[in-house]
């Protein structure tokens, strides 16, 4: 059963019609062509008066899709000889966060990636993709691993945030992030962050200190949640429309403020429309960023990550 975003209702409503008279007409002899390549026209510019003037709510709801391709559908798209490596040698495995090696164009690779669910059970194992500190402390093993053995990292971000529960807490949620981002901004080797979802406040950062941070066109990347601003703010998740608009959260948003260096484009409707074909355009971007970054020395690559970082925001007096 397909889900319907409240945006795309009048072209699926259109759909529904075309559909319903190329029916009609393939059924009896009445001359429905001239109406029918009407419709199709008209729906033509629907999509494209639709999809070129996505609010930033609208851009929520794709970001959230259930159908939306998550981290294994585009590892499987873009590497080879994926082999999943598991447990941060501490205290169990964290499934919400996936990690191994592979290869990209040949290149040995490291890959690090918050992985949502297909479906309710699935979620469930997966946590919804809200790592635990083990989540965390098992991609820092394999980021070290990574340096150890010169394999550049690509990490991949799809989580509404770090898992807040009690025994999270308990095992050093905040400490776990930390170390993360204290770690990434001294690894001698590049790595590439692409937000392809959701990207959740810490629970995002703790992957995605980057030389290269890139955010697919409908992907969100934030603070806090729309619903959680909103609560905060107004005492009430009903707002979180209006919350999301605040949060400047889009990839234009977040483009124009220079949190990311690159917008990769989507399909149209959203990439779950075409897994194949969003894949490609992730592709190559990632291939130019790859290529780029692998030619700069370590202590550049260091030097520039920190840059990066130092100079984002500002301040007036």
């Amino acid at each position: 059963m397909r889900q319907v975003l409240s945006f795309e209702k009048p072209i699926h409503e259109l759909k529904d019609k075309i559909a319903e008279l190329k029916k009609m007409a393939a059924g009896s002899e009445l001359e429905l062509d001239a109406e029918i390549s009407r419709m199709e026209s008209r729906l033509k510019k629907l999509e494209l008066d639709i999809y070129h003037s996505l609010t930033t709510w609208d851009r929520v709801q794709i970001a959230r899709h259930p159908d939306r391709p998550t981290a294994l559908d585009y590892i499987g798209e873009l590497f080879t000889s994926f082999v999943e490596l598991h447990g941060d040698r501490l205290y169990r495995d964290d499934p919400a966060i996936v990690s191994g090696i592979a290869k990209y164009k040949g290149v040995p690779v490291t890959i690090i990636a918050q992985q949502r669910g297909k479906n309710t059970k699935d979620n469930l194992f997966r946590n919804f993709a809200s790592p635990h500190p083990e989540g965390y402390r098992k991609a820092l093993r394999q980021m070290k691993l990574a340096e150890k053995f010169n394999r550049p990292i690509i990490s991949l971000i799809d989580t509404k945030g770090a898992h807040p529960g009690k025994g999270a807490e308990e095992r050093g949620q905040g400490e776990a992030i930390a170390r993360n981002l204290l770690e990434m901004t001294d690894l001698t080797v590049p790595i590439i962050a692409i937000v392809i979802g959701e990207g959740g406040s810490g629970g995002a950062l703790g992957i995605g200190l980057a030389d290269s941070v890139q955010m697919l066109e409908n992907a969100t990347y934030s603070v806090i949640s729309p619903e959680g601003a909103a609560s905060i703010l107004w005492k009430d998740a009903a707002l979180a429309e209006k919350a999301a608009t605040s949060l400047k959260i889009t990839a234009k948003d977040l483009k124009a403020l220079k949190i990311i260096d690159e917008i990769i484009p989507e399909v149209k409707g959203g990439a779950h429309r075409d897994l194949s074909m969003q894949a490609a355009y992730l592709d190559a971007y990632l291939e130019s960023t790859f290529n780029r970054l692998r030619k700069i020395d370590k202590q550049t690559l260091i030097d520039n990550r920190w840059n990066k970082y130092n100079n984002l925001g500002g301040f007036t007096e």
